[in-house]
Protein backbone atom coordinates (compact mmCIF):
# COMPACT_ATOMS: atom_id res chain seq x y z
CA UNK A 1 0.00 0.00 0.00
CA UNK A 2 1.39 3.58 -0.83
CA UNK A 3 2.49 5.78 1.99
CA UNK A 4 2.46 9.17 0.22
CA UNK A 5 -0.75 11.27 -1.34
CA UNK A 6 1.65 11.26 -4.94
CA UNK A 7 2.11 7.01 -5.08
CA UNK A 8 -1.51 6.86 -3.87
CA UNK A 9 -2.34 9.01 -7.37
CA UNK A 10 0.39 7.25 -9.18
CA UNK A 11 -1.56 3.34 -8.37
CA UNK A 12 -4.89 4.93 -9.62
CA UNK A 13 -3.22 6.53 -13.19
CA UNK A 14 -1.58 3.40 -13.56
CA UNK A 15 -4.76 1.07 -13.36
CA UNK A 16 -6.68 3.71 -16.01
CA UNK A 17 -3.67 3.70 -18.42
CA UNK A 18 -3.70 -0.19 -17.42
CA UNK A 19 -7.87 -0.66 -18.97
CA UNK A 20 -7.39 2.39 -21.86
CA UNK A 21 -4.31 0.32 -23.27
CA UNK A 22 -6.08 -2.47 -22.96
CA UNK A 23 -8.81 -1.54 -24.50
CA UNK A 24 -7.06 -0.46 -27.32
CA UNK A 25 -4.47 -3.58 -27.35
CA UNK A 26 -8.12 -5.54 -27.30
CA UNK A 27 -9.33 -3.69 -30.61
CA UNK A 28 -6.35 -3.61 -32.63
CA UNK A 29 -6.32 -7.42 -31.72
CA UNK A 30 -9.86 -7.79 -33.30
CA UNK A 31 -9.43 -6.26 -36.25
CA UNK A 32 -6.09 -8.37 -37.32
CA UNK A 33 -7.91 -11.36 -36.81
CA UNK A 34 -10.79 -10.18 -39.16
CA UNK A 35 -8.34 -9.15 -41.30
CA UNK A 36 -6.68 -12.57 -41.32
CA UNK A 37 -10.17 -14.46 -41.16
CA UNK A 38 -11.00 -12.89 -44.39
CA UNK A 39 -12.06 -14.79 -47.34
CA UNK A 40 -12.40 -12.52 -50.23
CA UNK A 41 -10.03 -9.73 -50.79
CA UNK A 42 -12.60 -6.96 -50.35
CA UNK A 43 -13.77 -7.73 -46.80
CA UNK A 44 -9.65 -7.61 -46.58
CA UNK A 45 -9.56 -4.18 -47.94
CA UNK A 46 -12.55 -2.83 -46.01
CA UNK A 47 -10.99 -3.48 -42.30
CA UNK A 48 -7.34 -2.51 -43.16
CA UNK A 49 -7.97 1.15 -43.17
CA UNK A 50 -9.30 1.29 -39.24
CA UNK A 51 -6.86 -1.29 -38.68
CA UNK A 52 -3.83 0.82 -40.20
CA UNK A 53 -5.55 4.01 -38.34
CA UNK A 54 -5.81 2.43 -34.66
CA UNK A 55 -2.04 1.36 -35.19
CA UNK A 56 -1.23 4.67 -36.02
CA UNK A 57 -3.31 6.17 -33.62
CA UNK A 58 -1.71 4.01 -30.86
CA UNK A 59 2.19 4.89 -32.09
CA UNK A 60 1.77 7.88 -31.86
CA UNK A 61 1.02 8.21 -28.61
CA UNK A 62 3.05 5.10 -27.37
CA UNK A 63 0.08 3.37 -25.99
CA UNK A 64 -0.64 -0.27 -25.37
CA UNK A 65 2.93 -1.15 -26.27
CA UNK A 66 2.56 -0.30 -29.60
CA UNK A 67 5.82 1.88 -30.62
CA UNK A 68 5.73 2.76 -34.32
CA UNK A 69 8.42 -0.02 -35.29
CA UNK A 70 5.86 -2.72 -33.82
CA UNK A 71 3.07 -0.67 -36.44
CA UNK A 72 5.70 -0.54 -39.35
CA UNK A 73 5.50 -4.27 -38.56
CA UNK A 74 1.88 -5.22 -38.23
CA UNK A 75 1.55 -3.20 -41.75
CA UNK A 76 4.24 -4.91 -43.39
CA UNK A 77 2.55 -8.51 -42.66
CA UNK A 78 -0.76 -7.03 -43.56
CA UNK A 79 0.30 -5.65 -47.01
CA UNK A 80 2.34 -9.32 -47.76
CA UNK A 81 -1.58 -10.94 -46.62
CA UNK A 82 -2.90 -8.38 -48.80
CA UNK A 83 -0.42 -9.25 -52.38
CA UNK A 84 -1.17 -12.45 -51.57
CA UNK A 85 -4.99 -12.59 -51.92
CA UNK A 86 -6.40 -13.14 -54.86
Amino acid sequence: MPNHKSAEKRVITAEKARLANRVIRSAIRKSLKAIRAADKKETLLAEVPNFFSMLDKAARSNRAGITKNTASNYKRKVHALIASKK
